[in-house]
């Protein structure tokens, strides 16, 4: 694996910004990395080993994210709308599995380790770079029960929905008195009111199909 100092440099570029908790994102992903037994998440080999469950979409999502190399279009990052700065990591060989939850308490020592440093947000930026695992974090071993519809690979389950025709993959329809339907339909959405409607320019497309054949006919 990469060092923290390289890691948080590429972490925050991805972001956008360094920011205390890009910092804790990124130490938070080289232990849990660690204690499931990969030193290279991202690499080829063994990021088909790994899931990783992010708690709270904030910064340290995407730390987490990038030092994994975990993707919600790999369906290797999961997202658990918790509230909560913590993730959990899962080496799916060996069934392993920790979670990793920053502490309250490092926001309150921070001045303990960067006291040089006055202003509150720069303090915490450095401190979390000091701070040894067991102040910065709280580790739990558990168990993540995974079905075959959370694994990473092609659809496995494909139904429609008897309300709306929506297609529904990977067993995530629900049931409601025994017709099957799309969460949407069957458990409310977070919108509402949906009318189909048209949009300028809804024509376009990146290759107009012309230009695509002519280039097809152009190769042979």
């Amino acid at each position: 694996m990469k060092s923290f100092e390289e890691l948080l440099t590429t972490s925050a570029e991805a972001h956008g910004h360094l920011c205390p908790g890009q910092v804790v994102g990124v130490r938070m992903a080289i232990l849990g990395s660690r204690l499931i037994g990969l030193d290279d998440p991202s690499s080829r080999h063994q990021i088909k080993k790994l899931i990783v469950y992010v708690e709270m979409d904030r910064c340290i999502a995407d730390a987490v994210a990038h030092v994994t190399g975990a993707k919600l279009g790999r369906r290797s990052l999961k997202f658990m709308d918790y509230g909560i700065m913590a993730a959990t990591f899962v080496n799916l060989e060996t069934d392993k599995a920790y979670r990793v939850l920053s502490t309250e308490e490092a926001r309150d020592l921070a001045f303990v380790y960067a006291p040089e440093v006055t202003e509150k947000y720069r303090q915490q930026l450095e401190a979390y770079r000091r701070m040894p695992d067991s102040v910065l974090f709280r580790v739990q071993r558990v168990q993540v029960s995974l079905s075959d519809f959370d694994l990473p690979g092609p659809t496995r389950r494909k139904v429609s929905c008897t309300s709306c025709g929506q297609v529904v993959r990977d067993q995530r329809e629900v049931v409601v008195e025994g017709d099957i339907l799309c969460r949407p339909c069957g458990q409310g959405a977070y919108f509402s009111d949906a009318k189909e409607v048209s949009w300028p320019d809804m024509d376009l497309a990146p290759v107009p199909p012309d230009s695509k054949q002519q280039a097809v006919n152009s190769e042979r």
